[in-house]
């Protein structure tokens, strides 16, 4: 039996077109129709590709006397992995757009929480308003915690239509035939405005010192507070940017299992993961055991901004720690 009768027995063993056959292999369509009508012959580097498909030695694909098949040991047995269809790709897709300005909008919020407390603080202690520092200072924190209750809720509501979808980012998993194609070209459509995101929100976040500098330079210890707010809220519409952006971004790159969704990546970041879930607990317990005993919610909103810069760094130790052990795994 030769090669091209070989090609075409297999692949209809599977059940799958010739349209099938070349997205798994990467080829184009018409690749397949000649190999298939013996009018080319694949490389070794496709060869290799096809036999990994079928799940049969490269032996048994070039050696026209071998008619009887032979197996790999990887492929005898059918795959387990999880297959999403093209339906559920789309609904996937659909979801996490739409979540997106919701997730940004919630993070947004936990930015600008402490604004009125900061500005409560400042009315307070620079006498703009007959106003008693601990009335200010309990008004301020019972409009962080309403801010912060609200995000808290997106949080949770977004999260709860997302959970049939929670496979995804845990665990690896197939696509059906055009699925890629599909999410491969939503992520073409979508780059430009994914790279307009991104920046606008390094430039946001670049300028957001600038207020700080003018209420500085003018003098006025109130109007420094107020820029001070002007800071957060650059600061806030920069991470809103990134966020929304990143979140449809991320949904296509959980499709296609690129980037940092690869099956090795995802280990990693349920670990990742993890830590989180115990770090910002530890973060808000500091923050809000600092603010009562000290009564300074004025000063202690720093507490967030280095968090952030701390679980970065963290991040990024984690990360390259991680890449170090695959590498080891892999040696």
């Amino acid at each position: 039996m030769i090669l091209a009768d070989k090609i075409i027995m297999h692949r209809k063993k599977n059940g799958w077109s010739q349209e099938e056959l070349a997205e798994k292999v990467n080829v184009s369509r018409q690749s397949v129709s000649k190999w298939e009508g013996a009018q080319s012959i694949p490389d070794l580097e496709k060869i290799i590709a096809l036999s990994k498909a079928f799940g049969v030695t490269t032996d048994y694909l070039l050696k026209d006397e071998i008619e009887e098949e032979e197996f790999t040991k990887d492929d005898t047995t059918p795959s387990k992995l999880r297959r999403v269809s093209l339906e559920e790709a789309n609904r996937y897709l659909a979801l996490r757009f739409g979540a997106a300005p919701r997730i940004a909008l919630a993070v947004f919020l936990c930015i600008i929480s402490p604004i009125v407390l900061i500005l409560l603080a400042g009315i307070s202690e620079y006498k703009i308003l007959p106003l008693n520092e601990s009335l200010a200072g309990g008004l301020g924190v019972i409009v962080l915690l309403l801010i912060v209750a609200a995000a808290v809720v997106i949080f949770v509501s977004q999260g709860m239509k997302h959970s049939e979808f929670e496979y995804l980012e845990k665990e690896p998993f197939e696509t059906e035939y055009g699925v890629d194609g599909m999410v491969k070209e939503k992520k073409k459509n979508y780059r430009d405005t994914y790279t307009r995101a991104n920046i606008m929100g390094v430039c946001l976040c670049v300028l957001c010192p600038v207020p700080l500098l003018i209420g500085a330079f003018l003098e006025n210890e109130f109007l420094t507070v107020v820029m001070l707010c002007v800071t957060l809220i650059i600061v806030g519409i920069g991470v809103l940017s990134f966020v929304n952006a990143g979140v449809c971004w991320g949904a296509m790159q959980r499709l296609l299992q690129e980037g940092e969704f690869t099956p090795k990546n995802k280990k990693g970041e349920r670990a990742l993961e993890a830590i989180s879930s115990i770090y910002w607990p530890i973060v808000l317990a500091v923050y809000l055991g600092w603010s009562f005993i000290s009564g300074e919610w004025d000063k202690t909103w720093i507490v967030w901004p280095v968090a952030a810069v701390l679980f970065g760094a963290v991040t990024a130790i984690f990360n390259l720690l991680g890449i170090k052990i695959k590498d080891d795994d892999e040696n």
